[in-house]
């Protein structure tokens, strides 16, 4: 396929991104229904080598249909870019749930140029959801175009989160919690942040915020949610913070409060 400029050559990744996203899907799909108790450990080894075997198989795929490609890959894929374009790459976002059967996990492809992120797309199977996104070219969600909830007042507002695994971490998380809880509708904890990115995205969520999430977390997600109309930004506790633009000042405030 000849390279081509502006939203023809986003096009053109675009259809590569979901092209992979969805093989990887297939893939990871073929897990046990469920693991015995017993075998945890085995059953985390399983979710491990699934994590890696689907990078693998998102980097092959990418790199075979271009070879200059830059990778930014959270199973630790790297490789420099002499094309202008580096994919951003999370295998299994949600890896949790997937290890316990959980609905959610997903695969985040994102791509970015000179420019900042240019194309993005989550994958997850078990929603029967895939969200795409072109730099400029709004955001859809099943092939359907989606925007986020505006305005939303802080008091109405169903806001998702997700925790780290550090436990030092969690402590601070737990306060902004308890800040937070009585001054909202309700809160929800997914487990999969890409995907929460894209329920702000199209409305499932009013808002989202998240303390040290990564590139290839937000890549695709925060692409999705910002071609939607929401705004994502991080503040300087590193709290990642994705809302309509009314809501998000708001919500800003509450999360530094």
């Amino acid at each position: 396929m000849p390279h081509s400029h502006g939203k023809n050559h986003g096009e053109d990744l675009l259809a590569l991104a979901l092209q992979v996203a969805r093989e990887a899907g297939e893939l990871l799909m073929k897990r046990p229904l469920a693991f015995d108790i017993s075998t945890k450990t085995s059953a985390l080894d399983f979710a491990t080598q699934m994590d890696t075997d689907s990078e693998t198989l998102i980097v092959e795929s990418l790199l075979q249909a271009r070879p200059t490609d830059g990778i930014v890959g959270e199973e630790g894929a790297s490789r420099p870019s002499t094309s202008g374009i580096t994919w951003v790459i999370d295998p299994i976002d949600g890896t949790v749930n997937y290890l316990y059967a959980l609905p959610g996990w997903n695969i985040s492809i994102g791509a970015r140029d000179g420019q900042g992120p240019l194309v993005g797309v989550v994958h997850a199977p078990t929603l029967n959801s895939t969200w795409t996104a072109i730099r400029g070219g709004g955001a859809f969600f099943n092939g359907v175009a989606i925007a986020c909830n505006d305005p939303v007042t802080l008091d109405r507002a169903l806001i998702g989160t997700g925790f780290e695994y550090d436990v030092d971490k969690r402590i601070e998380q737990g306060r902004v919690v308890a800040h937070l809880l009585p001054l909202i509708r309700d809160l929800r904890r997914m487990g999969s942040a890409a995907v929460d990115l894209c329920y702000v995205a199209m409305g499932a969520f009013d808002g989202f915020y998240e303390s040290g999430l990564k590139e290839w977390d937000s890549a695709a997600g925060g692409l999705v949610a910002t071609e939607a109309g929401a705004l994502v930004t991080t503040n300087e506790a590193g709290i990642t913070i994705c809302a309509g633009p009314a809501l998000h000042p708001a919500l800003v405030e509450a999360l530094t409060g």
